[in-house]
């Protein structure tokens, strides 16, 4: 089978909401190939503790990529303890210039509980407007429904479980099998 034939693996939708004191991060449990759901139970957001600082990060893209990205994000927190936004612009300085990382194909939501930043292999460190951020297959829907939400009495995980469901009401690389992630500073 040649390489463009493969139908590549989707799956994924992240949000980060911020909202009351407190950082949800979400992720739903699917990976797909091609039109087939190979695995609806991964977790794809974790809690960091390097340095004594928690951080909690959220992935999408290929999960070996992301792992490979994490652990870096580790050293760089592990270098700068409690400086969120130092190590995130350090990560993706180096994906952005170094040739091995530059291949790698997964995208970040990262905070420590007080700020909250996207980071991309374009060498982007996001901060994300409206206290809101998605990332992934059905990312978009996610963020439309977190911002329609966000004046509302939900809390903020509230807010994130709420508008992943409607992700995956629309996205069919995203299911209901959430992993939530709380930090507050």
């Amino acid at each position: 089978m040649a390489s463009s034939d493969f139908p590549g693996w989707h799956g994924t939708t992240i949000i980060g909401v911020k909202k009351g004191g407190e950082v949800v991060i979400a992720g739903d449990g699917q990976v797909s190939l091609g039109q087939t759901v190979i695995k609806g139970t991964a977790r794809k957001v974790r809690r960091l503790s390097p340095g004594g600082y928690d951080v909690v990060a959220g992935f999408a893209g290929s999960t070996a990529d992301a792992f490979t990205l994490l652990e870096r994000l580790e050293a760089k927190l592990e270098a700068t303890p409690g400086q969120l936004a130092r190590a995130s612009v350090e990560l993706a300085k180096d994906w952005r210039t170094d040739k091995y990382l530059q291949k790698l194909e997964a995208m970040l939501i990262v905070s420590d509980g007080a700020d909250m930043f996207v980071i991309t292999g374009a060498g982007d460190v996001l901060e994300p407007e409206h206290d809101v951020t998605a990332i992934g297959s059905g990312g978009n829907y996610a963020l439309a429904a977190a911002r329609g939400m966000m004046d509302s009495d939900r809390d903020a995980e509230g807010v994130a479980r709420d508008a992943m469901q409607i992700a995956a009401d629309i996205c069919v690389y995203t299911n209901g099998n959430l992993t939530v992630e709380k930090i507050s500073k």
